[in-house]
């Protein structure tokens, strides 16, 4: 997998990267369709879910989800719990463009077989601003690369954000830089709820 580094010093770096590179992210590392950040038909989702999600908002998640694939919205995810998998899942049987963004460096990871059609479509950009030593996830990694993604996005659907968690702190930074957070109206989101963010 081809990758490109680019940081501040770069003479013509996507628009949107622009106002995050700097001290919380010195350097982003992408790679496959970099055109994806330059379309400005679709603002980008942010898309997160706690580990842990309660069950009854599962089926209101896959119903957002699925209508985020057929309008054509660009979605932007680490793509790692299980329920951001399974949305990873809805996402790839359209035809919108997807970033994902490991919790880990990117500059010699292997490409899983479900991601090289995308990838060959021209609608998967994947993210990491990590460097090349950081090869393993962590709980603090995961925090930094949730912050990318809320910083991303245009706006971030926040299936689950966990009481005391640090998707919940970043989803609050967000929202006080600006950024608007959407939930699932469930009592199980009512921390978040709470810290400002709209209801569906």
């Amino acid at each position: 997998m081809q990758c490109r580094t680019i940081t501040k010093k770069d003479t013509q770096p996507p628009a949107r990267l622009v106002p995050l590179l700097g001290n919380a992210f010195p350097a982003i590392t992408v790679a496959g369709n970099l055109d994806i950040l330059s379309k400005n038909e679709s603002p980008i989702v942010g898309l997160f879910c706690s580990r842990d999600c309660p069950g009854s908002l599962i089926l209101p998640a896959f119903d957002l989800v699925t209508a985020l694939r057929n309008q054509g919205r660009t979605v932007a995810s680490g793509f790692h719990s299980e329920m951001e998998l399974e949305c990873l899942k809805i996402l790839l049987r359209g035809v919108q463009p997807i970033i994902i963004c490991p919790a880990r460096a990117i500059h010699n990871m292997r490409v899983p077989d479900f991601l090289r059609k995308p990838l060959e479509e021209n609608r998967l950009l994947i993210v990491s601003p990590f460097e090349i030593s950081q090869k393993r996830p962590s709980t603090k990694l995961a925090d930094h690369r949730n912050k990318l993604v809320a910083y991303l996005a245009d706006e971030n659907f926040i299936i689950h954000a966990k009481m005391d968690s640090g998707l919940l702190s970043v989803a609050v930074q967000s929202m006080n830089a600006g950024k608007r957070a959407v939930t699932i109206k469930d009592t199980a989101n009512q921390a978040i709820i709470d810290a400002g963010a709209f209801t569906l």
